[in-house]
């Protein structure tokens, strides 16, 4: 019998996964709506595999309570809250949803950017209070304006096609360029300086790793136009959340809207109220989003950008084909060199 144990799910995402399972033999599911944390790892003791969201951090303490777990499927497409190191040193394979989101993900930015460029926050603030003047409310067109994307993946790749569809121009920074969205699109590759320099509005649609780290800092914001506008859907700590908040301050930015940012566990209240590990420095960065939070020119939300009925039942179903595909001896989507793979063994039977 394969145990599986899945963390951070609702009554709607347990019945998904629930009826995954229902129609196979020699899986026992177990459900739990609260993430995995130090204090409730027991639970898993006896997983052979897990599925985790983005708020289950995977570190070696942790992973030191689940002795035969062999699998985590992560049902997201980064894995940055998983130590992939310590999954590697225990051959523990990593299976993430490599695509769920593109087109989900890539309109939630195209929508912080018409929320900017056309002053919803403070438009939607101001009819709450029975006002309905229009001063101070003009809006700029997205058409003909200049789109930078940092990143051209799945998401970055159909954020291109709504703003060309949307009549901007689109340049973008990418290591691997894809010559479709030139041919199709129009999109001409630059360096990230450049991309950075002539762009009025820069959407973000990078991994968070080592090299991606602040990768928007406060010298790179100098680099900007001050009316220039900045979105990240991406992950929180690709963006120095002390250097936004300075150049909203200062004048040097034109609007920000950040769907993840440092700091962003504090306030997000589910994830807040059940920890008390907060760091010192967690705290402090989200002291940073707060000010941000203030500005007129500043749109923050809890990190909602995949949240859609659709996005989370791909999710959930790549997930449990994940999971079938790894205990069928057949692995996919896994990531970070983290398993090395055993001789073929057979899908699980009924006992």
């Amino acid at each position: 019998m394969v145990n599986l144990v899945f963390f951070d799910v609702d009554e709607q995402e347990q019945t998904v996964i629930r009826n995954a399972f229902a129609q196979e033999s020699g899986y026992d599911v177990a459900v739990h709506s609260e993430p995995l944390t130090a204090r409730n790892a027991s639970r898993a003791r006896d997983a052979d595999g897990i599925g985790v969201f983005i708020r289950s951090h995977l570190t070696p303490d942790i992973l030191d309570q689940l002795p035969n777990l062999q699998m985590i499927a992560a049902m997201s497409t980064g894995f940055d809250h998983i130590d992939a190191d310590a999954c590697r040193k225990r051959n523990i394979a990593v299976c993430n949803v490599p695509s769920y989101g593109d087109s989900t993900v890539a309109e939630y930015a195209f929508g912080l950017m018409l929320a900017l460029t056309r002053k919803f926050r403070s438009t939607f603030r101001r009819v709450e209070q029975g006002e309905f003047g229009r001063e101070g409310l003009q809006g700029t067109d997205l058409k003909g304006k200049t789109l930078g994307l940092i990143g051209t993946g799945r998401i970055g790749s159909h954020l291109a096609r709504l703003a060309w569809a949307a009549g901007m121009m689109v340049i973008a920074y990418d290591l691997h360029p894809n010559p479709g969205l030139t041919q199709r699109y129009g999109v001409r590759y630059l360096s990230l300086d450049e991309v950075l320099e002539q762009s009025d509005v820069i959407s973000l649609h990078v991994p968070y790793t080592k090299s991606t780290h602040h990768l928007i800092n406060a010298e790179r914001l100098r680099q900007l136009k001050h009316t220039a506008l900045l979105i990240n859907t991406s992950r929180g700590k690709v963006v120095d959340t002390r250097a936004v908040a300075d150049a909203l301050r200062e004048g040097c930015l034109g609007g920000v809207a950040l769907d993840t940012f440092e700091g962003e566990q504090v306030w997000i209240e589910e994830e807040f109220l059940k920890r008390d590990d907060i760091a010192a420095i967690v705290l402090r960065e989200a002291m940073e989003s707060f000010s941000i939070l203030h500005s007129d020119r500043a749109i923050l939300t809890p990190h909602n950008a995949y949240n859609t009925a659709e996005a989370l039942e791909r999710i959930l179903t790549t997930s449990s084909e994940n999971i079938k595909a790894f205990f069928a001896g057949n692995p996919q989507n896994v990531v970070a060199e983290t398993y090395r793979k055993p001789a073929a063994r057979a899908a699980p039977t009924a006992q």
